[in-house]
């Protein structure tokens, strides 16, 4: 005689945990995995831009703000540090005019309602780009 009230193990599962069923955690459909690389790769294209407008300052100023870039994990972060290092790049040169555009474009990239945020938030130094 078999004994019926053995537990029998359940077969694993391969769907993803929104179809309501016990999934592999993270797992979804390709286009998911898909935007979340492209929202990663123009994070990592930002953060670029922004080590390279600040390792052209000088100073405590300068190397407090490449610090703070490169510590940046999400676009965020990068989005705090925006007052600071337009205010850094304030000077009058072409150079730190070029910069500013170049930041200035690649946050409109990620965050597309900020056209007017300096107006309405008071970060005069970005909006001078």
């Amino acid at each position: 005689q078999r004994d019926t009230n053995v537990m029998a193990t359940k077969a694993r599962q391969f769907f993803a945990a929104s179809d309501g069923l016990p999934g592999l955690p993270g797992a979804g459909m390709p286009q998911d995995r898909m935007a979340r690389l492209a929202a990663r790769r123009v994070f990592v294209e930002l953060k670029a831009d922004f080590i390279a407008a600040v390792n052209c300052l000088d100073g405590a100023q300068g190397q407090w703000l490449r610090v703070q870039v490169r510590a940046a994990e999400e676009p965020v972060d990068l989005w705090l540090l925006r007052a600071a290092v337009m205010q850094a790049l304030s000077q009058r040169d072409e150079a730190t005019r070029s910069w500013r555009r170049k930041l200035k474009r690649s946050l409109e990239q990620i965050f597309p309602d900020s056209a007017g945020a300096a107006l309405n938030t008071g970060f005069g130094a970005f909006a001078q780009a």
